[in-house]
């Protein structure tokens, strides 16, 4: 401790400035350095032991802690000149919240995001015409990773795109994961008007039924929605596939309707297009051209 207050007392002539506030900027490098040296530490643990979502979860957990203790041990060792500082900070409160208001707004509604959930990390979202996979929410933004719009069930693009927090204030945001996993997908099947209309039925229902990912899927969003509807209303009136028929010129439509993650769902519809051709080649389905 002598020699700390020597060195001390040695800046203070140096730079004339008085020896208590240097002997605090001297420890404020020491909680920085302390701090940098932790996280440094326990993010090669985390990254040894953990992997995946668990490494991700555990990783921003420790984040926000290790920050709270930074700004609790700056505060505890800076209170006296921050006392003195009150004054000024009155006086220019005013331009410093016009300067930073739309800083201060994005940390609030980060806040808001964090508690309110209105999506979270891994979440589908969309705003305006950008639709991606939430990747990471920090104090002031969070980013996602587009996906392709050209179609319903679009795949990543690999473009990342940054959005304020406030955007949750001020745009509409669609989140196709909201209370559940699953989304109901259709699919539109042509077939010719005077074919037998329960025999091609019956085929469709058979090739959705075949696909293990669709199969499973109605227990667990029945699940999910009783789970969901402890706060909110939500309900629905079947859970299986079920076909929509409608005449529509001089062919029938089937409309398809089933339940599916929509990260898979392009996927699926691939697999049970695939299935309708091989029934269409033997035959079995009466497909219109």
């Amino acid at each position: 401790m002598k020699l700390y207050s020597n060195f001390c007392k040695y800046i203070s002539e140096i730079t004339t400035i008085n020896e208590n506030f240097v002997s605090v900027i001297l420890l404020t490098i020491l909680i920085f350095l302390l701090f940098y040296l932790i996280k440094i530490i326990v993010k090669m643990i985390i990254k040894r032991k953990m992997t995946g979502r668990s490494e991700y979860v555990l990783n921003q957990t420790f984040q926000i802690l290790i920050n709270i203790f930074e700004v609790l041990f700056l505060l505890l060792l800076w209170a006296e000149y921050i006392k003195n500082l009150m004054t000024l900070i009155s006086v220019l409160s005013a331009a410093m919240t016009i300067a930073l208001r739309e800083i201060i707004l994005n940390f609030f509604c980060g806040i808001y995001i964090k508690f309110r959930k209105p999506f979270k990390v891994e979440d589908r979202i969309q705003i305006d015409e950008i639709k991606g996979d939430v990747m990471n929410i920090s104090a002031l933004d969070f980013e996602i990773l587009e996906v392709s719009t050209k179609e319903e069930n679009g795949q990543s693009t690999g473009v990342v795109v940054n959005f304020p927090n406030s955007f949750v204030f001020s745009k509409p945001i669609r989140n196709i994961n909201k209370g559940f996993k699953y989304i109901w997908s259709e699919l539109n099947i042509k077939i010719i008007l005077d074919s037998d209309l329960n025999k091609n039925k019956q085929e469709i229902y058979k090739i959705i039924n075949s696909i293990d990912i669709i199969k499973n899927i109605p227990i667990k969003m029945k699940n999910q929605v009783k789970n969901v509807n402890f706060e909110n209303r939500v309900y629905f009136n079947n859970y299986n596939p079920v076909i929509y028929t409608k005449i529509v010129n001089n062919y029938i439509l089937f409309t398809v309707r089933y339940l599916m993650h929509p990260k898979k769902a392009r996927f699926v519809e691939s697999e049970i297009w695939n299935k309708i051709y091989e029934r269409y080649k033997d035959k079995k389905l009466d497909l219109y051209f």
